[in-house]
């Protein structure tokens, strides 16, 4: 390269070395809204979000008035934009009112199993031996069950209900999260800087809460999203088999069961539209999940 190029791109190399370093997580956020799918279930989780939190202020809602036998299972109108069910309740109205106990309890479950299973895998596989042995132990008898098996054994035990359906699912969740942390802590915990903290005389307990869980919990809240579009699944199911919100309350899976026995006589709309609203609420999350797993991977990481 002859002088006058390194002249020219003299400014070129002092520019680019002269840029602060973006950090992973502004990064991940980045390239999170460059991506056209992760933007859409975005809003999509955004609008049932919305829709949870805010549907039971606007519009206070009784279960137990609300029917008029009049009303009885009429089509999708200007007065009724998706229809009246069999006891002549307003199908969008209760799809919104049951958006709070079907995201509820699906982030609930997620949350509380993220807590414990992250937990359990820090432990495991900082402190390795006969502790690691027996939690992963536990963690593979629980998953060597169905997962909505388990659920509904759960439920049966405890008896049915939202709460108790949130503990079930939680309790099925949490060896997923427990496996997910081991292996991440089992990655970590061999790195240089883990290594010289050790060397300096940082207490494990520090090591493991300032150094190891913060650096684990990039594929723990992938996971974490992707677990809610599960446990919604698995609360509509709970709920289609009559263990989870019970009636009048509305909820999706429940609204579900009841419609079923209705799509022969030609009232389509009281099953499409509470089975459309658990579809794109796990589709949002999907997405969601997927962009947030292409943003945390550092191996795309362009800086």
């Amino acid at each position: 390269m002859s002088t006058a190029e390194l002249v020219t791109s003299a400014p070129e190399v002092t520019t680019v070395l002269s840029r602060p370093p973006r950090s992973l997580w502004r990064d991940a956020w980045r390239r999170l809204f460059s991506n056209r799918l992760a933007r859409l279930g975005m809003v999509i989780v955004i609008f049932f979000t919305f829709l949870a939190i805010f549907a039971p202020i606007i519009h206070p809602y009784d279960a137990r008035k609300d029917s008029d036998l009049t009303q009885q299972l009429l089509p999708p109108s200007s007065e009724h934009w998706m229809g009246t069910d069999e006891q002549g309740r307003d199908v969008m109205n209760r799809i919104a009112q049951g958006a709070r106990p079907s995201l509820g309890v699906g982030v609930g479950a997620v949350f509380v199993a993220i807590v414990i299973g992250t937990l359990l895998g820090l432990i495991a596989g900082f402190l390795g031996g006969r502790v690691d042995l027996l939690i992963m132990f536990v963690m593979d008898i629980m998953l060597s069950f169905p997962g909505l098996l388990l659920a509904i054994a759960v439920v049966a035990l405890v008896g049915p209900g939202l709460r108790n359906a949130m503990i079930a699912i939680s309790i099925v969740s949490i060896p997923v999260y427990a496996r997910i942390a081991r292996s991440t802590v089992l990655t970590i915990k061999q790195a240089e800087y883990v290594t010289a903290a050790r060397a300096v005389g940082v207490p494990s307990g520090q090591i493991l809460f300032r150094h190891v869980f913060p650096n684990s919990l990039s594929p723990v809240l992938v996971q974490g999203t992707l677990g809610i579009a599960a446990a919604i699944l698995e609360i509509a199911a709970l709920g289609f088999l009559g263990l989870g919100q019970q009636p009048p309350y509305p909820e999706w899976g429940a609204m579900l069961a009841d419609s079923v026995k209705y799509l022969t006589s030609g009232a389509w709309w009281v099953l499409l539209f509470p089975g459309m609203a658990i579809m794109l609420t796990v589709l949002g999350f999907n997405l969601l999940g997927d962009g947030l797993r292409d943003a945390l991977d550092p191996r795309l990481r362009v800086n």
